[in-house]
């Protein structure tokens, strides 16, 4: 069975946030909840120094932490699907923020409200696409956990093809953010398939999981700068 994963270079990323505006569209985004982040930091030292761009979202991690914390106190609003991905299902989740606090990677975004995206304007064409036919993900609701899906719908539309073997390779297949990176500093694919392009780079490039003391798992990669921590 396949499990995908992420390769992140921070050595080609510019930090452009191509990335995170094809998330927003995507994935119907909700003001204050974003599921792709940048973050930005310095390596060096003076006058040797170089700013490093490096984009966050979720891990989906082999063990995640937030799925222990929300089966702990027994509302099971997370799961782990065939390929590894790790949902939140917005009907079952109450809003304690549980998932949020224990995540190492801060990824769980607990929505305030799901407000209109112009207040005051109206809706935009992509607002006023009824929830009924919106991918359960989309449908999004006030007061619940939201993040990164890995865009599971495209992953869907994939096994109901019979291409899962285009993953990662076919544009209705593959994640959104990492399709428009313009350095080509994201891939997605089968990290399972030594023989892989993904798993090809992560081993030619390096590329390690932030945070692994936690053990959780996590299945994005990333090429790291020099100086930078892991």
């Amino acid at each position: 069975m396949a499990k995908f994963g992420r390769l992140i270079d921070t050595k080609r990323c510019m930090g452009c946030r191509s990335c995170i505006a094809a998330c927003a569209v995507e994935n119907h985004f909700t003001p204050g909840s974003p599921w792709n982040v940048m973050l930005e930091y310095e390596v060096g030292t003076f006058p040797s120094v170089k700013k490093i761009f490096n984009t966050m979202n979720c891990m989906h991690c082999d063990a995640p932490s937030c799925k222990a914390a929300c089966d702990a106190i027994g509302v099971r609003a997370i799961s782990k699907n065939q390929f590894g991905v790790v949902l939140i299902d917005y009907n079952k989740c109450i809003g304690c923020g549980y998932c949020s606090a224990v995540c190492p990677y801060g990824v769980p975004q607990l929505n305030k409200q799901v407000a209109d995206l112009y207040p005051g304007k109206g809706k935009t064409p992509v607002e006023e696409i009824a929830a009924a036919q919106r991918h359960p993900t989309h449908r999004k609701k006030a007061k619940v956990a939201e993040k990164c899906t890995f865009c599971t719908h495209k992953l869907e539309r994939a096994v109901a093809d019979g291409k899962v073997d285009r993953i990662g390779k076919d544009q209705q297949y593959t994640p959104t953010c990492d399709l428009v990176c313009p350095v080509q500093a994201r891939m997605f694919g089968d990290i399972s398939d030594p023989a892989s392009d993904i798993s090809r780079r992560i081993k030619e490039t390096g590329a390690v999981q932030l945070k692994k003391q936690f053990g959780t798992g996590p299945n994005v990669y990333y090429v790291l700068e020099e100086g930078a921590k892991s």
